[in-house]
């Protein structure tokens, strides 16, 4: 049987890190091993898993060390404790990552996704990951007032209350999915992805969805709502570069344009025109193409004397 490509490679390493709460956090690793080749991180989004990088990993891992590791409450990951969810929390969460992952003074490329950008976001001041971090791609994401910005409902519906009311139903409810069926891959489809997404697509994304417990997936959404990271989009300092699907409907280039205008080194813009808000499962050689461009501008041996050059 042939492999797919939203199924993960065999990893080189498989290991865990404890942040500082004490919450298990599974790491993933593929690829070359450490110091034999540039290191991309990879931090997924909101109801997703180190599944969510499938795609992505086989367009990376023949030629870079991709690290990847499941959110707080996701995948392999522990399960927080009461008050364990929170922006904080991914920061340290991530610095806990980068603290075993990233040895002597390398450094790695961020990308994330989502939720996996807003980590990004929350740890931009942080001393362990400023220093470990030469450029990060913030894809699909935003830095907060993801209720007012949402257009998960279509333009007809304009009063504002009703809007906001639907959005925040979304982010913050625990009912269950359910198992998956033709109504919960269509939900999927129009909410999360391109219109013009395949079959194979569609199955994929709603087997790394469901597999989000709903108490933690309701956790995250309480966190969504009310986010507000602008202040970190600016704490920022390394070449950042910023991703987004033209017609994502959670977070829609509204976001992306925000936060390209706020950042002190500001890499560059992509749009994908079509694309939903899973742009890594939609369009991974896109994606891969602006990572390698990161890698290669400001991780390569030599890319620090281009920067100071220019």
């Amino acid at each position: 049987m042939t492999a797919s490509v939203f199924d993960l490679p065999a990893t080189r390493r498989t290991h865990s890190v404890r942040s500082a709460d004490g919450t298990s956090i599974h790491v993933e690793e593929y690829g070359p091993e450490s110091g034999t080749a540039p290191t991309v991180v990879l931090i997924h989004g909101w109801t997703c898993s180190t599944l969510f990088w499938a795609p992505l990993i086989h367009e990376l891992a023949g030629e870079y060390r991709v690290v990847a590791y499941d959110q707080r409450g996701h995948g392999g990951s522990g399960t927080p404790r009461r008050g364990g969810y929170g922006t904080g929390a991914l920061a340290d969460d991530l610095t806990a990552v980068l603290e075993s992952a990233v040895v002597g003074d390398e450094k790695v490329v961020l990308v994330g996704h989502s939720m996996g950008g807003m980590t990004a976001m929350a740890a931009g001041d942080r001393a362990a990951v400023q220093s470990r971090t030469a450029a990060v791609l913030l894809a699909s994401t935003g830095s907060g007032r993801l209720l007012a910005e949402a257009a998960v409902l279509p333009p007809r519906v304009r009063s504002k209350r009703v809007r906001d009311a639907f959005h925040r139903f979304l982010l913050v409810s625990s009912a269950p999915l359910g198992p998956q069926s033709a109504v919960t891959r269509a939900a999927l489809k129009y909410g999360i992805l391109g219109a013009a997404s395949s079959r194979e697509l569609v199955a994929a994304t709603a087997r790394i969805v469901h597999a989000c417990g709903r108490r933690q997936r309701a956790g995250w959404g309480r966190v969504l709502a009310g986010l507000n990271l602008d202040a970190g989009v600016s704490a920022l300092r390394v070449p950042t570069a910023v991703l987004v699907g033209g017609a994502d409907k959670l977070t829609p280039p509204v976001h992306a344009h925000g936060m390209a205008a706020r950042l002190s080194r500001f890499a560059g813009l992509t749009e994908l025109p079509g694309l939903g808000h899973m742009t890594p499962l939609e369009a991974p050689a896109a994606v891969a193409g602006v990572v390698r461009t990161l890698v290669e501008d400001h991780l390569r041996p030599g890319a620090q004397v281009k920067e100071e050059t220019a």
